[in-house]
């Protein structure tokens, strides 16, 4: 195959992998995760997009860079020509160095702006609830239903995390003996659970509907174990479900 035979090739490997970046990045999913699920939702998925975006483009152009001396060269290489040898070259040099930094400072920036966001605390929320990790399970408190209305789980009995939905919850989160991870995937959020420590995280979840929970930090033997799920209710159905704590514990 002469070198003029050669370009349609190369152009079409080169330019492949970009067009199907660009026609995918014009349908952006939620790349694993529903829309609206919850308040952390709305606030984290365009981080998710965003970040998977930069790195396929990233990949795309990486891979290029891969290509096109491997076939470009080969070319000259079959004529029996060696390619140019270069010591250095500086503005190569500054770009690959420049460039990897302005993506982690771009990304660093946003990443702590959604944070902050995601982990204020207001004074309006509706509803307090109680997250207690231990080995192996854990323990669901409702102070508005009394000091005793709990549920508790074990690893072969998993307990359900009842929430309401459109109102902003309040998670009071501790632990009793080691490090453990709250860790909701379909609401993508996780807050540890420190021993001495009391963390807090307000969300509202917006869609009807149970979702798996579980432990995400490597807390002991029965790690695995550590499962939960939550389920979201309407108000009315939430506060049944409070009465009939209330009633329990009496």
């Amino acid at each position: 195959m002469s070198a003029k035979e050669r370009r349609p090739t190369l152009r079409a490997l080169l330019v492949a992998p970009l067009a199907l970046v660009l026609t995918g990045c014009a349908q952006v999913s939620g790349l694993g995760f529903e829309e609206g699920l919850s308040s952390v939702n709305d606030i984290s998925l365009s981080l998710w997009q965003g970040s998977w975006i930069a790195a396929s483009v990233v990949g795309v152009f990486t891979l290029i860079l891969i290509l096109w001396p491997a076939i470009f060269h080969r070319a000259h290489a079959s004529k029996g020509e060696f390619p140019k040898q270069t010591q250095y070259n500086v503005p190569v040099e500054v770009a690959y160095t420049v460039i990897p930094f302005i993506i982690v400072a771009v990304l660093f920036y946003f990443t702590a702006v959604k944070q902050n966001e995601i982990v204020e605390k207001t004074t309006s929320y509706a509803h307090e609830i109680t997250v207690e990790g231990f080995q192996w399970s854990w323990q669901f408190g409702y102070p508005e239903a009394g000091p005793k209305a709990v549920v508790t789980g074990t690893p072969a009995n998993p307990p359900t995390l009842v929430v309401p939905l459109g109102e902003k919850v309040r998670y009071t989160i501790t632990s009793n003996d080691v490090v453990h991870g709250f860790w909701v995937p379909a609401f993508m959020i996780q807050m540890q659970n420190l021993p001495g420590v009391t963390n807090s995280l307000e969300f509202t979840a917006k869609k009807v509907g149970t979702y798996p929970g579980r432990c995400n930090i490597l807390c002991g033997r029965n790690h695995s174990q550590m499962l939960f799920t939550v389920k979201v209710v309407t108000p009315s159905e939430y506060k049944t479900y409070l009465e009939t704590l209330k009633e329990s514990a009496a």
